[in-house]
């Protein structure tokens, strides 16, 4: 039993790892836009990078919203899904793992 508990606490850190990721995620999302507001050199590596990480996201959400001219809310959704996903999935799984780990380490 002591090998499940340690299974199980093993994916309770991978769940907290991707959590880390999507985080980490959000700060590059935040950072393409502000380089969006402040008009960057689109060759600068660093601008080109987070471009090539957040723009096939945002494209999938700018194609399912309906068009507000000069205001792209597409960054906000992603936001919120990513929020959404940390708390709703990614807290309950890592939660779950890790009472159930420690029950069964306890238990015997």
């Amino acid at each position: 039993m002591v090998l499940y508990a340690n299974i199980l606490l093993a994916l309770a850190k991978l769940i907290e790892l991707a959590s880390g990721l999507l985080t980490l995620y959000k700060y590059i999302l935040l950072a393409s836009v502000v380089i969006s507001w402040v008009n960057a050199d689109p060759y600068n590596p660093l601008v080109s990078f987070v471009y090539r990480v957040t723009d096939p996201l945002l494209r999938r959400i700018r194609r399912h919203m309906p068009d507000t001219g000069m205001l792209d809310v597409s960054p906000l959704v992603a936001f919120a899904a990513i929020y959404v996903l940390q708390i709703i999935v990614f807290d309950t799984a890592y939660h779950y793992l890790t009472s159930s780990s420690m029950s069964i380490r306890v238990g015997n």
